[in-house]
Order: structure tokens, then sequence, then C-alpha cells
């Protein structure tokens, strides 16, 4: 999956988040085949091919707006009556021609006859009889589309390694295209690890939690269009983990776990890795989130999450959405997204040298002008602290504080969850 030099191991080397995102960026590559699909099951899919226009679009001057058609060159000054001679609808172009002195009633998307070059609203113009009268202050070229307007032959409408969203699928059928080859979906499987864990709607026994890292992971890789197989939760005993691991890393492109990549006595998960294949890379300038691992499981890339919730979760949109994208053949899209700059109403200062990511929620200020407040607590066992804000406040490794005021850049939750 990477090939990192050994210094990227030591556990007492953190690497910077953007040093992460260039890695994955210039060396993973689709691990995926291609397979031809229709184009009414292509949302959400990522594109393995350019879509080249066959033909232009709209081929011809066509209405903009339901009215009447005519010749600039017929406008007075004033007030200007054409005799109604033709009627052309979409899909049915006019064969005959249309005189000086002459108009035609016309329907949005019918093609304009070439003798004729401007469209007036049929609400702006009175008609008595066959004949239509036009307001003064017409301008020559008004509501006709021009052939072209949207694109050529031979224009690359989409290209590959986009994920496709309805409006790329509806470029796609304007490009004429019944089907469109993409990458096959990425096989993830997703595994929990601990002894505590239960799973939800089983009796809670003392000292255990329910499971939800799982469920979690689970939807956000299915949200990014994987095939994914849920394998449940591995007890703390490094020869079940081995096994369960082993078996999934012959049929699964990526292998997500959440817990064991620390360095407590009982996280095992980061071993059993490197005696299956290897560890790439360990620890990250990063908060909350440090132990994140990456590596290799036999043929499959391995992302080691850690346990606490909220730390599962946000690693899995900064660290593992990235790798699903890239080895699922996205290679259109940012590993990270553009962050938006919002006003703080908060204050908060760090003394460590980590990229930390702080919960807010999104709010309108006394002016109206978008803040942001932080959730109360950033402890990241702290589930709700995800559910009750809108996306992170992304602070650099340098910065030491924010003050009520200052702009800071502002993660959505929408733009890494899907």
């Amino acid at each position: 999956m990477l090939d990192l030099n050994d210094c990227f191991k030591a556990p007492d080397s953190l690497i910077r988040l953007d040093e992460v995102l260039a890695l994955l960026d210039a060396r993973l590559a689709p691990v995926v085949s291609t397979e031809t699909v229709p184009l009414a099951e292509a949302a959400g899919r990522v594109l393995a091919e350019d879509i080249v226009a066959t033909h232009t679009v709209p081929p011809f001057p066509c209405a903009a707006m339901d009215g009447f058609a005519f010749r600039a060159a017929d406008l007075g000054s004033g007030e200007t009556p054409l005799r109604i001679t033709a009627r052309i609808a979409a899909g049915h172009p006019y064969k005959g021609h249309v005189a000086a002195g002459e108009a035609a009633r016309i329907f949005t998307g019918a093609p304009v006859p070439p003798e004729l070059d401007t469209v007036v609203m049929e609400e702006d113009v009175r008609v008595d009889g066959d004949t239509v009268i036009l307001p003064p202050g017409l301008t020559q070229g008004t509501f006709v589309r021009p052939a072209g307007e949207d694109f050529t032959t031979g224009t690359t409408v989409l290209r590959a390694g986009r994920r496709l969203r309805p409006q790329d699928v509806a470029m796609a059928g304007t490009a004429g295209r019944a089907e469109v080859s993409v990458f096959r979906r990425l096989r993830v499987a997703v595994f929990a690890t601990g002894d505590e864990l239960v799973e939800p709607g089983l009796p809670l026994p003392e000292g255990a939690l329910y499971s939800s890292n799982r469920y979690g992971l689970v939807a956000a890789a299915r949200a990014l269009g994987c095939e994914v197989s849920d394998l449940g939760t591995l007890p703390d005993r490094p020869d079940v983990v081995r096994a369960a691991l082993d078996e999934a890393s012959r049929t699964h492109d990526l292998l997500i776990t959440s817990g064991g990549v620390s360095i407590g006595g009982e996280d095992h998960v980061r071993a059993v890795v490197e005696s299956l294949g290897a560890i790439h890379l360990w620890r990250m300038a990063i908060k909350p989130g440090k132990p994140t691992a990456l590596g290799t499981v036999g043929p499959a890339a391995f992302v080691g999450l850690p346990g606490y919730p909220v730390s599962t979760m946000v690693i899995f949109m900064i660290i593992a959405r990235p790798v699903i994208l890239r080895l699922s053949g996205a290679t259109a899209e940012p590993l990270a997204p553009p962050r938006l700059k919002v006003r703080a109403a908060f204050s908060f200062s760090k003394k460590h040298k980590r990229r930390q990511f702080l919960r807010a929620a999104l709010r309108p200020g006394p002016d109206g002008v978008p803040e942001v407040v932080a959730w109360p607590t950033q402890e990241p066992s702290v589930l709700s602290s995800l559910v009750g804000t809108d996306g992170l406040v992304d602070m650099a490794e340098n910065a030491t504080s924010i003050t009520p005021g200052d702009l800071v850049d502002f993660l959505m939750y929408q733009q890494v969850q899907s």
C-alpha cells in the first residue's frame, strides 16, 4: 500500500497530517477492476473512463422560454405588431419560412428557425387574433440558446476518477451514454476489538459497553460506495485477531479495525498486522487519533483506527476516507476537502504541536453571519459531541489559541461523510 521509510515506524516519530495525505495521494492507486453498468445504476460509482461528447448540446439554437420568435430587425421604437404565421413545439422543427414582419409561436426547447434571432416571453406580449404585439425595449438574442451553449463535439464532459453525483449521471445521459465504465466497489471488512464490547440489544453486564464504533464505520464505508462486510467484535486475544484478519485479507481489498493499535497491554492488533504483513505508518501528529496505523495484511490494505468513539469517526473522515477514495479509483477528488472560513464564537488554547480537530456547531451570529461554537468538552469518548455538532474546526500544529472573532478553518461533516 505504502512504501515508507523505516523512520516513519518509530514510536517517537509523529508524522504530520499533510505529509500523510501527500503520501496517500502520491502512492495509492486503484486496486479494483472495472465493470460496465447501465446509466440508471451509475450514481455513487467511480467513473473509470473519460466521457467525451460525440455531439453538440444543444445541437441547434432553441427557445429558452415559451413565447414568440421573431427578427430583432422588425422591432420599432414603440410597440411592434407582428403577424403569427407558425407554431413550433419542441421536437418538431419548423419546415417553412417565417417572413419579415411575422412571428412564430414557440415553446421551450423548440428549434428557432435560422431566419429568426430573438424570443420574447408570452407573458410580456399582447395577442390580438393572429397578431402579437411586442413591447418596446426588447434586445436581440434574448431567450435564444445558441448551439453548443453547454458543450460541443469532442469536449470531455466527465473525467475518469470522478464519483458520479446525480448531476454527473444526467450529464452522461446528455452526452448520449446509456452505460458507463466504473470501478468495481471496494470490498471492505470492518472489525471492532475489545472484551468489554457487547452487541446493542443484549443485556449489558457490569463493566461492559455497547458496541458502537463498528456500526458507525460500516455506515461510513457504505456511504462512500463500498461493499462492506461487518465481521463483528474480536476479543482481546492475539490468536483470534490473527485468524480473523488473515481470513478477511483473502477476500477483501481493505481491512478497517477499531481499537487495539495503541501501546496498551491488551492492544494486540498492531502486532498481529506486523506478523501478517506490515505497519507502514503509525502514530500521527493529530488529535484526536494519534495511534492510527496504516499498513497491509497479506494482499489487503489495512487501516487501524483508535478505540475511542470520537477518535474512530474523526480519523475515518480524515484518514480512512482518503484511503478508500484512492483505492476505489476516485482520483479526481482532493483528499483534503476545502475548509470554510468561519468566525469563532468561543475560546480555546492548546500547548501541544499536534493538528487538532475540534467539534463545533454552526449557528447564525447576532449579526446574522454564521459562526461556530465548540462543544463544551473535546474528550474523545463523548460521542454526543459528534451528534450535536456540524463539523470540525481544523487547528494547525503551530496554532496555540482561538479567541472569539477569529476566522477559523471549518470542515463540515457533510464534506467528508459521502
